[in-house]
């Protein structure tokens, strides 16, 4: 049995945090309780490197685009190796194979008479990188925002290659009739039944006004829109076009996991694409909600786009993990709070969870030497413990195999609370003083079998605690499905450990929000810091147009000591002969960095707001190179 799961590929105009964690962090979730049910599992993640956006924010950072994409995507690799993500590859879109295969791609659409060259004219949102309709944008007298990202959109007039997405709007309503359970949830699925009713309208999928991405095949003046490239490394990354027999092991995915701002891409122009070449769509798409943290949406202004690390370090990648299954219902929008968190640690996991393996470990110490005692003959209360698992057994496997994460988690705790009533109920403490040791060891056996059972289920969202769970057991195989279909499976007379609790709780007087530490470090900086940046004033001496770029200027400018180059992306604001003269800032200890093949040796400094940009010169007269401090 194969199962090939994918998140989506993540941007990298800007680094990952706690948002784009999620995502990944429920796809290994997912991807590890298929390998313990002995699936072979496939689990992609990576980087979608080309586009306006990374372009543009590889220019603001003073750096040739791939040198930006590099570390960015590092990060990612990084990010995902410290939180554990168990991803079996980690595809970039400037990979060399994963290019060639976008321009096969786009050649066997354009062959089978599905791409056509054309004008579009009509709205783009940039930090979206999406197209949109006069009727899609909204509109604000004069202004048109992007109705996803509600910032404005740009008027596009060019000449582009068209992919006739319209053609398949009647094969995409009939696919979804025919699998209802193709898109998920079932109110993401009625949006885009809504949007396919509507009618589909062709699509642009080249871009002429830069040069960062994948070229045509045929006409490499077109850039491949970054949409249709990053979709395509669904299939680049198994083989598509180079190692067939890996591709058809693995194709189609049986899940990509992705959020609900990127479904319309996922659920109808993906697989217009795939149908386009012949090949079989996707058997589910599963589209979650947003996640925004202590009531905010994400953003680094608000000073809440934090590296989940932080949270990790405070309180332990497997609490983070539970959290967010378990507190935020997986595929509606939720919140990640932080008292609620600790809230989740306190009480679920440090009273309910770790608390009665402590006592039960306790007793197994103090009465029987450390050594798990044999089950005797069973009562009333053992029987109805038993039922309770395998009730809670075959609810967990529908519940994870349907996608409902937090509902099996929930199934979970309440059989948590059975074995607390169970443990309760028995009184074993009462068995010790009477002498009882043959009815204690039954009951301390079934008890921390069923804590046992509970590690195996939680296995997947707790590696790291079920597998301390697992050596204080001394459970020392490989876990797997029949270690949870059958009852007894601790071996009498077996080491048990009575360790530190699994989780230590944390005191309210104590508690003080990571978003608030963390913000406060990550937006104010030193004296020391603001000295290590020297600000100049240069007057501009030269300027013109870099040729092949609608953005990029390069001046030549005087810095008192010397004469220097530098690019900057203002030609859309400033014509070259209106700079001449000008007295700028310029940070002249920057990094030099090579745009559009120019080296640029500094950087200038400007405002915006909106689409206005303004230089920042000088009020009167100074001379070159005086020092702003």
């Amino acid at each position: 049995m194969k199962f090939y799961i994918t998140t989506p590929i993540y941007y990298v105009n800007s680094e990952p945090h706690i948002g784009s964690a999620y995502t990944t962090i429920v796809a290994d979730i997912i991807a590890r309780y298929k390998r313990f049910m002995g699936y072979d599992v496939f689990f992609l993640t990576g980087t979608d490197e080309h586009g306006q956006k990374v372009l543009q924010a590889a220019q603001q950072a003073g750096k040739d685009p791939q040198e930006f994409c590099d570390e960015l995507a590092e990060k990612f690799k990084q990010l995902w190796k410290e939180l554990k993500i168990t991803n079996d590859y980690f595809i970039r879109t400037t990979d060399e194979m994963h290019m060639k295969t976008v321009q096969e791609f786009v050649a066997k659409m354009k062959e089978n008479g599905d791409v056509y060259k054309g004008i579009y004219k009509g709205w783009y949102c940039v930090p979206c990188e999406t197209f949109w309709n006069e009727d899609e944008v909204i509109k604000e007298g004069e202004e048109h925002f992007c109705p996803e990202c509600k910032r404005p959109v740009k008027w596009v007039e060019e000449e582009n290659y068209f992919f006739r997405l319209s053609k398949y709007r009647d094969p995409l309503l009939k696919y979804y009739e025919e699998h209802p359970d193709f898109v998920e949830p079932d109110f993401r699925r009625n949006e885009m039944l809504k949007i396919l009713e509507g009618g589909l309208k062709d699509l642009s999928i080249t871009r002429t006004t830069f040069k960062w991405g994948v070229p045509m095949k045929d006409d490499p003046e077109h850039v491949i829109y970054v949409w249709v490239d990053a979709l395509i490394n669904y299939i680049s990354a198994i083989g598509y076009g180079w190692n067939d027999e890996m591709f058809n092991k693995w194709w189609p995915a049986d899940l990509h996991l992705i959020g609900k701002e990127i479904n319309r891409f996922h659920s109808i122009i993906w697989p217009a694409m795939l149908m386009s070449v012949g090949l079989p769509l996707p058997k589910k798409v599963f589209a979650h909600g947003w996640l925004t943290v202590n009531g905010q949406k994400i953003s680094k202004s608000l000073g809440n786009a934090i590296d989940p690390r932080f949270f990790v370090k405070r309180y332990g990648n497997d609490v983070v993990r539970y959290y967010l299954i378990r507190d935020i219902m997986f595929g509606k929008d939720g919140d990640f709070s932080e008292e609620r968190l600790v809230h989740r640690l306190n009480s679920d996991l440090a009273n309910d969870y770790g608390n009665l393996l402590h006592r039960i470990t306790a007793m197994i110490k103090k009465y029987f030497n450390g050594r798990l005692p044999s089950p005797s003959a069973q009562e009333g209360l053992d029987s109805w413990l038993k039922e309770r698992f395998f009730e809670t057994k075959d609810a967990y496997h529908e519940l994870m195999d349907s996608y409902r994460l937090t509902e099996a988690l929930d199934k979970i705790w309440e059989f948590i609370a059975d074995v607390n009533k169970y443990f309760n109920d028995t009184k074993p403490w009462i068995l010790g003083k009477e002498g009882n040791m043959e009815r204690l060891g039954t009951v301390l056996y079934n008890s921390l079998e069923a804590v046992f059972k509970v590690a195996l289920m939680t296995l997947p969202v707790m590696p790291d605690t079920s597998k301390e769970v697992f050596r204080r057991v001394s459970f020392e195989e490989k876990p797997s499905k029949e270690h949870l279909e059958n009852w007894g499976v601790l071996k009498s007379g077996s080491t048990v450990i009575h360790g530190e609790p699994l989780f230590r709780k944390i005191d309210a007087k104590d508690f003080k929000k990571v978003v608030e530490t963390v913000s406060v470090e990550q937006n104010v900086i030193t004296i020391d810091d603001f000295s290590k940046v020297d600000l100049r004033i240069a007057k501009v001496l030269e300027a013109e147009k870099v040729p092949n770029s609608r953005k990029l200027l390069r001046l030549i400018i005087d810095l008192g000591t010397e004469k220097r180059q530098i690019v900057a992306g203002i030609a859309e604001h400033y014509k070259p002969e209106e700079l001449v003269g000008k007295l700028i800032v310029v940070v002249a200890n920057l990094k030099p960095a090579k745009l559009m093949g120019i080296e640029s040796q500094g950087m200038l400094l400007a405002a915006k707001s909106g689409d206005t940009l303004r230089l920042l010169t000088v009020n009167g007269e100074i001379a070159p190179g005086a020092k702003v401090s």
